[in-house]
């Protein structure tokens, strides 16, 4: 354990900012994973979720949970993904 204040301080810190990061990167799983789900049922929702879905991968990365490329790479498969799927109905 630390012996310093501010390593104690630094690793309540650190502690706080893990379960936000897992928070917000759970989010991000869950609703790519429904993304998923309503594209394979080829989903009249399908478009919002994944536009809802791009909003939440964007904030997490202003966040910094997920780095700028990362979020960029996962909505730009997405949306591929999307529209592969839009093309072939």
């Amino acid at each position: 354990m630390a012996t310093h204040v501010s390593a104690r301080k630094r690793a309540r810190q650190a502690e706080k900012r893990r379960i936000r990061n897992r928070h917000i990167r759970s989010g991000v799983k869950g609703i790519v994973k429904d993304v998923h789900a309503a594209l394979e049922a080829r989903s009249a929702d399908a478009p919002s979720l994944t536009r809802s879905a791009e909003s939440v991968i964007r904030k997490a990365a202003s966040k910094g949970v997920l780095t700028r490329k990362q979020a960029s790479r996962r909505i730009a498969r997405l949306a591929r993904r999307a529209h592969e799927v839009a093309a072939s109905k």
